[in-house]
């Protein structure tokens, strides 16, 4: 598997997110969106249930019913979902523990901030010693590009 590291520069998040949440459920998957405090993951669970007006994202906060969720907002490890896709925001970092059980992980970050560059630098090379292989995107005139691949 590998494991995607998604620079943000000109989308939000919360734009981000509702895509791979979609994608995911159109296949018939489940997700999880892991940050690393609640305030934020309050703004995403908003975002999801009300960014359209014709339609809404099936999804719910850790604490309510974790194991029905489609896509679970968190800030826990784990997958009480048993979701095969994670995304890690907000600074989450990356853990080897558990990745042989997903379809697949990503890691999203803030191309403006310094410190989230830094930090995303130092879980590439966390999964690059794991011998997965990462691959950095990195968005160009409205589109994803892939930018670079480990191994």
């Amino acid at each position: 598997m590998d494991i995607l590291f998604y620079r943000l520069t000109s989308s939000s998040l919360e734009a981000t997110v509702t895509t791979f949440a979609e994608r995911t459920l159109q296949r018939g998957g489940r997700m999880i969106v892991r940050g690393t405090g609640a305030a934020r993951l309050d703004q995403l669970d908003a975002h999801l249930w009300a960014y359209r007006d014709d339609s809404f994202l099936p999804h719910g906060r850790d604490g309510t019913h974790d194991a029905e969720q489609p896509v679970l907002l968190t800030t826990k490890a784990g997958r009480p979902n048993a979701a095969g896709t994670v995304l890690l925001v907000d600074g989450a970092r990356f853990e080897a523990d558990g990745i042989d059980e997903l379809d697949r992980l990503a890691l999203i970050f803030d191309g403006h901030d310094a410190e989230a560059t830094q930090a995303a630098r130092e879980d590439w090379k966390k999964v690059t010693e794991t011998g997965q292989t990462a691959v950095f995107w990195a968005e160009e005139d409205g589109r994803w590009v892939e930018k670079a691949r480990s191994g």
